[in-house]
């Protein structure tokens, strides 16, 4: 293992690490043998320089490893984004995991608790209903019985709890949240993944054909949302088949109205947990739009749609027929089984 001082010294002079290294470095600050001031320092250098796609395929396998494996018995699909709370915007992708699920297309989303806020996705999940503290068989079971279930971005860990105490203290985005998105215990190989910033679509995309992936989409909307956003064009990264290719995507190319986004932030789990009850119900919203449109994309990607425009239409028919809402429903009761 290459010694973490050695590898601070060389990220200092602005040059940038091999596959390896970086893994060897995360390695030593998940194993617990890095202080807090060098793990702050190696990840503040990384930010600053820019991580490369190498730093962050090395640094996602160190996390992969540690992550007790979820057995699903499927092929489910994840739909997450790199912003680690949803502070302003609407769950949209968990909202949209259930309406996958109700497609019949399993989901394994991967959520992050480590430096989450009072309205993360796993807060409002528990104020639906959901029980969110399984034990991986717990969450492979959600999967089985009710075909969607959460995975975690384990705390459990000393190193990692102290990483996330340094990581508030930081208060910026750093390259934690590229690994927690790319190390879902369930080993997903299908997935659409938002990111925090365009300069992030492609290289992520190249990141994830690094580590195995079957057919993604890496996606930012160009008003600055990790995901596909109603508010107009949004940027795709797809891996298919071993290669990657970029192309643009817009709401009405899925028979969608465009929004302004500021219609759809709140900061409130209450707030959260209305929003998605009454998509799941059946009456029209912004934010169900928003929802349709996430879920079109994580049906294409899975290969149950060809396009988008009928990805939504069979979101609106999971939403409309009650098995989008009764997916939440076998969830709630099979997590507090």
């Amino acid at each position: 293992m290459e010694p973490l001082k050695s590898i601070i010294a060389k990220v200092a002079t602005g040059a940038t690490l091999t596959r390896e290294e970086a893994a060897s470095a995360f390695d030593s600050m998940m194993a617990g043998y890095a202080t807090p001031s060098q793990i702050g320092g190696l990840l503040i250098g990384m930010r600053v320089r820019g991580e490369t796609v190498e730093e962050v395929t090395g640094a996602a396998s160190a996390m992969r490893n540690i992550m007790p494996k979820i057995e699903t018995r499927c092929d489910p699909i994840d739909i997450a984004g790199t912003s680690d709370t949803a502070t302003c915007s609407f769950n949209v992708s968990t909202c949209a995991s259930f309406i996958v699920a109700g497609v019949g297309v399993p989901v394994a989303k991967n959520v992050n608790r480590a430096v989450s806020s009072g309205s993360s996705h796993a807060d409002v999940l528990a104020r639906l209903g959901v029980k969110v503290d399984l034990n991986p068989d717990g969450i492979a079971r959600c999967v089985h019985e009710a075909n969607i279930g959460f995975t975690f971005v384990s705390a459990e860990y000393p190193a990692m709890h102290r990483i996330s105490q340094i990581r508030s203290v930081l208060g910026t985005h750093t390259m934690f949240n590229l690994m927690e998105v790319l190390s879902n215990p369930a080993r997903v190989k299908r997935q659409i993944l938002g990111v925090f910033t365009p300069e992030w679509v492609q290289p992520l995309a190249y990141v994830l054909r690094n580590l195995g992936a079957g057919s993604v989409w890496v996606v930012h909307g160009s008003d600055g949302l990790d995901e596909i956003s109603l508010g107009g064009t949004s940027f795709v990264a797809a891996v298919e088949a071993g290669t990657v290719r970029t192309f643009e995507v817009t709401p009405e190319e899925a028979g969608l109205p465009r929004y302004r986004t500021d219609t759809l932030e709140s900061s409130d789990v209450e707030a959260h947990a209305v929003a998605i009850q009454k998509v799941l119900d059946g009456l029209p919203s912004r934010f169900r739009d928003a929802a349709l449109l996430n879920a079109a994309a994580a049906l294409v990607v899975a290969g149950r749609a060809s396009n988008l425009k009928e990805g939504v239409a069979l979101g609106q028919e999971s939403l409309d027929r009650g098995a989008a809402a009764a997916r939440l429903n076998r969830l709630i009761a099979v997590s507090n089984g």
